[in-house]
């Protein structure tokens, strides 16, 4: 196993390559391509700036070192610059994303631009609307979903509304409830956070409560209620198929175990219902979710195709997320976490530059990908969650500095958020 020290010395090596591959973008900007052989910088929340951003936040927080603080603030310079360019409206793609990156910078560094930048941000979502949709994915990572979360965190209530009273004319009825097309003209209908019902319930749920709509509420459980029926684990698991009819049954296996299309995602879902709805029953189902995830196999790679992605969106990070939310709010053993984290180590590529993690295509000729550098699938996703298991496992602050939209932020007693988060070097320790 890899001993704490170890996964802080890990953590602090990815976070030194990630600014490694950072680009002067002008003014004092920097951004971050995808990866460091792409021409260009990327600003989205899911692989680009504004998904490193809140790393770098975690890193500030976590370490003592303004340094990191600056590299924020420059990052949000050239986010600022890409506001009125960008051309998608999402959360995960585009400008709602950007803007609560950018909202956040404001708030924990005092970043009056970035304020600015971030009501621009919103100003050019809200014109881009027809009144029912802002493209062709009408999901949580690109479409009303995620957008009506990002607007709710930005303190845009109505804007909120405006994007998620749509889903209660295009719910399409269910035998157990209801579910919704993810992209306009599919056939098939997607179940989980990123791209299917679970993520639209979350939302709708999150922002139903926070303004009173009890509809748009009882829409969400509607949703719940028809994923739940499609569960194959039995009473003990929870294990819901990809999608109906099977996606892209070429490509896409029936049934993942991750963030976006499995039960690490499922159980965030359930989390939040519970925290919400103030209904304590959630937590059976988060309970099941962790069930079919502790004994699914993961993080071994059992054949071709089966956990080859190491990151925060479909890999071993997005599992470590849900792991430390369990050990924080449940007392829940650290041992599957410790695995996880022995697993990263493991994969690591390290030399002088740092370390970064190079995930696998087994139906591309070249399997082996390039390192990103971002969220969902790079150094950004993955060391924030390591920074998070180094507080965790010093019995520290299990809160992370960037709450993630639809990562309910862990319920925590008062002892736990007056405990310290001690510096790598050993040196006096920083408040949490």
């Amino acid at each position: 196993m890899t001993t704490v020290d170890e996964s802080e010395a890990l953590a602090a090596d990815a976070l030194r390559w990630l600014r490694n591959t950072a680009r002067d973008t002008g003014d004092g900007g920097l951004g971050w391509p995808v990866a460091p052989s792409d021409g260009a910088v990327e600003p989205t929340l899911y692989n680009g700036t504004a998904g490193v951003v809140p790393v770098l936040l975690e890193a500030w927080r976590h370490f003592g070192d303004d340094s990191y603080a600056d590299t924020a603030l420059r990052a949000a310079r050239s986010l600022a610059d890409a506001v009125d360019e960008h051309p998608d409206a999402s959360l995960y793609f585009g400008l709602t994303g950007i803007a609560v990156v950018l909202r956040a910078v404001h708030r924990d560094l005092g970043s009056a631009a970035a304020g600015a930048a971030a009501d621009r941000a919103l100003a050019r979502v809200r014109a881009r609307f027809d009144g029912t949709r802002w493209g062709d994915l009408f999901e949580l990572m690109g479409g009303n979903a995620g957008i009506g979360l990002g607007a709710l965190l930005c303190g845009d209530a109505d804007g909120a509304l405006a994007a998620l009273e749509p889903y209660s004319r295009t719910a399409e009825p269910t035998a157990a409830g209801v579910t919704w097309p993810w992209l306009a003209g599919a056939g098939t209908r997607l179940h989980h956070l990123a791209h299917g019902t679970l993520g639209i319930a979350y939302a709708l749920a999150v922002v139903g409560t926070a303004t009173g709509r009890e509809d748009l509420v009882g829409l969400s459980r509607a949703g719940v209620a028809d994923v739940v029926s499609r569960d194959e684990a039995g009473s003990q698991g929870f294990l819901v198929p990809h999608s109906d009819p099977q996606h892209r049954p070429d490509v896409v296996d029936r049934h993942s175990y991750g963030w976006c299309h499995g039960p690490a995602g499922d159980a965030q879902v359930f989390r939040m219902l519970r925290d919400v709805l103030g209904e304590s029953s959630w937590s059976d189902l988060a309970d099941r979710c962790w069930h079919t995830v502790t004994r699914s196999g993961l993080p071994r790679r059992l054949r071709p195709g089966f956990w080859d992605n190491n990151g925060r969106c479909c890999g071993t990070a997005g599992v470590l997320a849900l792991a430390g939310d369990r050990i924080a709010e449940q007392g829940d053993s650290p041992e599957f976490a410790a695995a996880l984290v022995a697993d990263l180590a493991s994969r690591a590529t390290r030399d002088a530059s740092g370390a970064r993690w190079r995930n696998v295509e087994h139906r591309a000729a070249t399997s082996d990908l390039e390192a990103q550098t971002g969220w969902a699938m790079g150094n950004a996703g993955i060391a924030r969650e390591l920074l998070r298991h180094v507080r965790l496992s010093r019995g520290g602050d299990p809160r992370y500095a960037f709450t993630w939209p639809d990562q309910p932020a862990v319920r925590v007693t008062t002892a736990q958020t007056t405990e310290p988060i001690r510096p790598a070097d050993g040196g006096g320790d920083v408040t949490s």
